[in-house]
C-alpha cells in the first residue's frame, strides 16, 4: 500500500486533495442539496415501491426520488443502462462539474475510473428472473439483459464523458466498495498513474438484497437508529457517490476549490465469518488506515461509523473503535440513519458527508436517536448538527466477507500537514 506521505528522509509527497463531489441520494440529488440533507437532518425513509413488497411485515427503505437521468446523462443513451449505472454517471458527471474542470481538459488527462458496487445491476436481473419465471425464456428482454453487466457501472461514466486515455474498473467489495475505491485512486495518483480520478460506489433498490436482510432478521420495521438501545436494524437504501481526486499540484495550478485532503486508508480482510463483524480486526484496519496517514488517534476529530443500526455491527464496531482510541474516543456518527444502507455508495456517501464537514465545519447528526445503547456508549452527535473545527477524519466501511476499509480525510492546509507526533 502507498501513501502519499513521503518517507522519512525521503523526496517530497504528492498529495492528493478532493475538489468534486457527486451524490445521488435519497435526502437530496447534488451536493447542495446533500449537504442541507446532512444539515437538516432529513430522514430519506419511505415505502419501498421498487419492487413488489407483498407478503412482508415491513418494507421500508430510502429510495432515491425525483432522479431524471436525462438531466445528467445527454451524450450516451440512460435507457441503455441499469438503475445502478444511471447513478454512477450522474453522480460522475455532478462531480466533474463541481471540481470546475473544463471537459475538454478532463479528457486530455489520464485518468481513472473506479466505482464500487454490491449488487451491480441486481434490479435488473431481479426482474429478468421474475420474466422468465412468469413467460418463459422466448420472453427475455434483450435491452435489459444487455445492461446488466456491473462493468457498465464504471464503462458508463468513461463513455458518457468521453474519455479515451483511461482506466475503468468496477470493485465488488461488498459494503466497502466505495472507500476501496477511494483508497485505488488514491494510489494511482500518489504513483504517477494518472492524472485524475473519478472515484466512489453506486447501488440499486433490489429485491434480491432486501429479502436476504429480511430473512436475518435485521430490516427495521420503520427507521434506522444505529447506536441506540432499542434500534432494530438497517433499511435497504440506494444511491451514489462519486468524488474527483487530483494531485494538490494539479488543484493549485488551475484555482480549483479544495475539499480536503486525502491522507491515507488502511484495508484488510479477515474473512472471520460470512456476514458477523469482527473486532479485532476492524481495530487492525483503523491502526492501519492511521499508520498510512501518519495521524495518532488523538488527532482524529470525529469518526463517520459504519453504524448499520443493526445489534451486532454496532456493538462491535463501537468496541474496537475503543480498542484503537481508549474509552473517550471521538464523537462518531451513522449517516445511514438518514439515507439507509446503501451498500456499494456507502462508504462513498459517507466519504462525500466527511468532505463536507471539513469543508462546512460541521459534524453531521445521527438521526432517529432517542437512548444511546450503553454498551455502545459513544457520543453520535444525537439529532442535530454540531458545529466543529475539524481537522482530521476517520470513516469506518466494514462489508460481509470480513472485508474492512477506514479512510483518514484532513482539512487542507497551504504547509505540508504535520506528521503524528509533531504538533499540528
Amino acid at each position: 500500500m502507498t501513501t502519499n506521505r513521503p518517507p522519512e528522509g525521503g523526496p517530497g509527497p504528492r498529495r492528493v486533495v478532493v475538489t468534486g463531489l457527486g451524490t445521488v441520494t435519497s435526502i437530496g440529488i447534488g451536493v447542495g442539496e446533500f449537504l442541507a440533507g446532512l444539515r437538516e437532518g432529513r430522514n430519506g425513509a419511505r415505502p419501498i415501491t421498487a419492487f413488489d413488497t407483498e407478503g412482508f411485515a415491513h418494507a421500508n427503505g430510502c429510495e432515491v426520488a425525483g432522479f431524471d437521468p436525462d438531466e445528467w446523462i445527454t451524450h450516451t443513451s440512460a435507457e441503455n443502462l441499469g438503475r445502478a449505472a444511471q447513478f454512477s454517471t450522474a453522480a460522475a458527471v455532478m462531480a466533474a462539474r463541481d471540481s470546475g474542470m473544463d471537459l475538454a481538459e478532463l479528457r486530455s488527462r489520464r485518468s481513472l475510473v473506479c466505482i464500487g458496487t454490491t449488487d451491480g445491476e441486481s434490479a435488473d436481473l431481479d426482474r429478468l428472473v421474475a420474466a422468465e419465471l412468469a413467460d418463459g425464456p422466448e420472453h427475455l428482454d434483450t435491452t435489459v439483459a444487455r445492461r446488466t453487466s456491473a462493468g457498465r457501472l464504471s464503462s458508463a461514466v468513461v463513455a458518457e464523458l468521453g474519455l479515451t486515455d483511461v482506466e475503468a474498473t468496477t470493485l465488488a467489495t461488498a459494503c466497502a466498495a466505495g472507500n476501496y475505491a477511494i483508497g485505488y485512486g488514491l494510489d494511482a495518483l500518489c504513483g504517477g498513474d494518472v492524472d485524475v480520478a473519478l472515484v466512489g460506489g453506486a447501488d440499486a433498490m433490489c429485491r434480491k438484497t432486501f429479502t436476504g436482510f429480511y430473512r436475518l432478521g435485521t430490516i427495521a420495521p420503520e427507521a434506522c437508529q444505529p447506536f441506540d438501545r432499542n434500534r432494530k436494524g438497517i433499511l435497504t437504501g440506494e444511491g451514489a457517490g462519486v468524488l474527483l481526486l487530483e494531485t494538490l499540484e494539479s488543484a493549485l495550478a488551475r484555482g480549483a476549490r479544495i475539499y480536503c485532503e486525502v491522507l491515507g486508508y488502511g484495508l484488510n480482510c479477515d474473512a472471520h465469518h460470512p456476514v458477523a463483524p469482527d473486532r479485532d480486526s476492524i481495530a487492525r484496519c483503523i491502526e492501519l488506515a492511521h499508520g498510512n496517514a501518519r495521524v495518532k488517534p488523538g488527532e482524529i476529530d470525529f469518526i463517520s461509523a459504519h453504524g448499520t443500526g443493526t445489534r451486532a455491527n454496532d456493538v462491535t464496531e463501537a468496541a474496537a473503535i475503543r480498542q484503537v482510541f481508549g474509552e473517550r474516543p471521538p464523537s462518531t456518527i451513522s449517516i445511514k440513519a438518514m439515507i439507509g444502507h446503501t451498500m456499494g455508495a456507502a462508504s462513498s456517501l459517507a466519504s462525500a458527508a466527511c468532505a463536507l464537514a471539513i469543508a462546512e465545519g460541521f459534524i453531521p447528526p445521527t438521526i432517529n436517536h432517542v437512548e444511546t445503547d450503553p454498551e455502545c456508549g459513544l457520543d453520535c452527535v444525537p439529532n442535530e448538527p454540531r458545529e466543529a473545527d475539524l481537522r482530521v477524519v476517520q470513516n469506518n466501511a466494514l462489508a460481509f466477507g470480513g472485508n474492512n476499509a477506514v479512510l483518514i480525510l484532513g482539512k487542507y492546509a497551504e504547509a505540508e500537514p504535520a506528521l503524528a507526533g509533531e504538533a499540528r
